[in-house]
């Protein structure tokens, strides 16, 4: 009798843990790819030559690359709890994990197709401006691991995107990101890949954490 019952809570348990691993909450360490594209968002202490000057954001097609790990934070001034289930439709910052800055939009054009420039900007802390939030939009109750959702840019209403086109020197073969203005167009979805999924009750990023292979 006492064997069946640990069968059944251990059971349960997996269950509770399945149902966890779910989501993208606060505070998890993520690869988000394009799934059309098949190219993971990714950025370095590379400056646009052209338009801001701020730190240039693109997509490259390997999935090791340290520099294309992003952190799930809430917009400046907010807060969120730590593992909570991130629902559609709420504004989030996703913070580059290697530099510290956040994906940025605003009204400058990008350096190969023309379209809204994206980059990264903010300060060492990680703070930057409002043309940091971008809105989660999925038609789920929150953000779903399995399912891919568009990132729409608060201060401009532009939907993060691939172009299609690739950059030469000294980033050979990296894609471009920009804004475009429908989500109705190519190369708007993004889905959760790899990563450190953080879920209420751990304890710390590297305790009891779901994740995959970073």
């Amino acid at each position: 009798m006492q064997l069946i019952f640990l069968l059944v809570s251990v059971y349960l348990m997996q269950i509770s843990s399945a149902s966890k691993a779910e989501f993208v909450t606060c505070g998890t360490i993520l690869k988000l790819v394009n799934t059309d594209l098949k190219l993971r968002l990714h950025s370095h202490d590379v400056k646009y030559g052209s338009g801001s000057g701020q730190q240039s954001v693109t997509a490259v097609d390997v999935s090791d690359d340290n520099n294309s790990h992003w952190l799930v934070k809430p917009t400046m001034g907010e807060t969120c709890k730590r593992g909570a289930p991130i629902k559609c439709n709420t504004n989030i910052r996703l913070q580059h994990i290697s530099t510290k800055k956040n994906l940025h939009s605003h009204y400058f054009s990008s350096p190969l197709s023309g379209n809204q420039e994206v980059s990264c900007y903010g300060d060492d802390d990680g703070e930057g401006d409002s043309g940091d939030n971008w809105t989660v939009v999925c038609n789920n109750d929150y953000w779903r691991r399995d399912t891919p959702v568009k990132l729409k840019h608060v201060d401009t209403a532009a939907y993060l995107a691939g172009s299609g086109r690739t950059f030469g020197r000294p980033i050979s073969g990296q894609g471009e990101i920009v804004g475009v203005s429908s989500q109705y167009g190519t190369y708007t979805d993004w889905q959760a890949k790899e990563g450190l999924f953080i879920h209420p009750g751990d304890l710390l990023p590297h305790q009891n954490a779901i994740h995959t292979e970073l």
